[in-house]
């Protein structure tokens, strides 16, 4: 087996390693559900920022593809806007 691909394979086997130990971490620091809010929240709101934008780009640069563009932003940012209904709903259970 070559070197770059016993070390890819160990660096993915690493970041694996790596999202439970961060996940026991939180848990133990006292991280709550408002927290995981908090950042679903953010990152759902930069993600919604973004598909507007590129939206409004889409539609400057091509008038005549408005319907198909506005389809798809409404799709994109529902999709969006799940994930900070999730953190919502994780949030009320405690977690």
């Amino acid at each position: 087996m070559p070197r770059a691909w016993a070390a890819r394979t160990n660096n993915k086997t690493r970041h694996n390693m790596i999202t439970p130990i961060i996940a026991e971490a939180a848990a133990t620091a006292g991280i709550t559900g408002s927290f995981t809010l908090a950042i679903a929240g953010a990152a759902s709101a930069i993600g919604i920022g973004l598909v507007g934008a590129k939206a409004v780009e889409a539609v400057g640069r091509n008038p005549g593809a408005f319907g198909k563009v506005l389809t798809l932003a409404i799709i994109a940012m529902a999709l969006a806007e799940a994930i900070a209904i999730y953190a919502l709903i994780l949030a009320f259970g405690g977690r």
